[in-house]
């Protein structure tokens, strides 16, 4: 089904819930035997209301993520946003970089992505990701914004303190 609004989530709904009807989730690389650890709350950030993610993410048992999802369809279904020219964010962080990961369904194993990174600078700003500069990681197919998924905002590859809060997210025009 095609995308007609450009909003994906102006936290304007109660958390976890996101504009577009589905729940922001944090997932760990504890779901593959990794020790990382991490947090997701609704608070206000530099003035602004956030979904917030902190955690340590450590590199110990092959682990290494922290992350926040969210199915841009009800119950995993895919998404048609091909109208669109890619992803919008607003972002506050502690100055590490992070990345914003794509899934369609055309992956199915779990490491497979689409991948564009950011900075989370500690200040708000805006980012565009336009979708022609995700990059397909462990995956041959290209990225297919007809039959998108997921998108998650990762902190990923080496050991740091993760601290970034999303204040809003929006398909570019």
């Amino acid at each position: 089904m095609p995308i007609t609004s450009p909003i994906i989530d102006d936290l304007s709904r109660e958390p976890p819930m996101a504009t577009i009807g589905t729940d922001w989730r944090l997932f760990t690389d504890r779901v593959m035997g990794g020790v990382s650890d991490g947090t997701m709350v609704r608070v206000m950030v530099a003035g602004r209301p956030a979904i917030r993610m902190r955690g340590e993410v450590s590199l110990e048992n092959n682990g290494g993520f922290v992350q926040i999802s969210l199915d841009l369809g009800p119950e995993g279904t895919t998404v048609d946003v091909s109208d669109w020219r890619g992803i919008e964010l607003d972002v506050f962080g502690n100055g590490e970089d992070y990345g914003v990961h794509l899934r369609t369904d055309d992956l199915n194993r779990p490491w497979q992505s689409y991948r564009q990174g950011f900075r989370g600078d500690p200040e708000w700003r805006t980012g565009q990701l336009p979708f022609d500069k995700f990059a397909p990681y462990r995956t041959d197919v290209p990225l297919n914004t007809r039959r998108l998924r997921r998108i998650g905002v990762v902190a990923i590859g080496r050991a740091f303190s993760a601290d970034v809060s999303v204040g809003g997210l929006r398909f570019m025009t």
